[in-house]
């Protein structure tokens, strides 16, 4: 009996395409990159050609636990979260928890008032970016002073 394709698989929260090979369905999860996937399919030796949706219930849990703890088998340069702020451990964090952390990154910065959670308050870029052109995009522009200046010969009232 031939394997069946399923159409979607779940892993670690997030559904897969299961016609698309498996390097390129991981990387719908948030925090998974292309090189990280490749990496993910050479430590669990599966074909990163291979199908998602002709993946095994054996090789899905392979990969979930894999992404569970990835610094027992991948190296640190791969990881996104080295050195983390309040444990001190090197992790990689994928979709959820990702999402949350870099709030609370964020919130932090703007709490002990540095120069990069102010820039974020105010909607401006952090890293050294020019500002008189880029970065004006849901921001009031500003208003020609010609255009606020009354007329010549009316004084601003209305004539009757």
């Amino acid at each position: 009996m031939a394997e069946e394709l399923k159409e979607i698989i779940r892993v670690s929260n997030t559904d897969l395409d299961g016609k698309k090979p498996l390097y390129h369905a991981l990387r719908k999860i948030k925090g998974i990159s292309f090189i990280f996937s490749n990496a993910i399919c050479a430590s669990c030796k599966i074909d990163r050609n291979k199908k998602a949706g002709n993946l095994t219930n054996e090789e899905v849990n392979r990969i979930e636990n894999l992404l569970k703890s990835p610094d027992t088998k991948l190296p640190l340069w791969l990881l996104n979260r080295r050195k983390d702020y309040d444990t001190g451990t090197d992790k990689h964090l994928i979709s959820s928890d990702l999402k949350l952390t870099q709030e609370f990154d964020i919130k932090r910065l703007q709490k002990i008032r540095s120069r990069r959670g102010l820039r974020h308050a105010w909607g401006l870029p952090l890293r050294g970016q020019r500002t008189r052109h880029n970065f004006r995009k849901g921001t009031a522009l500003g208003v020609k002073k010609r255009a606020l200046q009354p007329q010549a010969g009316d004084k601003g009232e209305k004539k009757k």
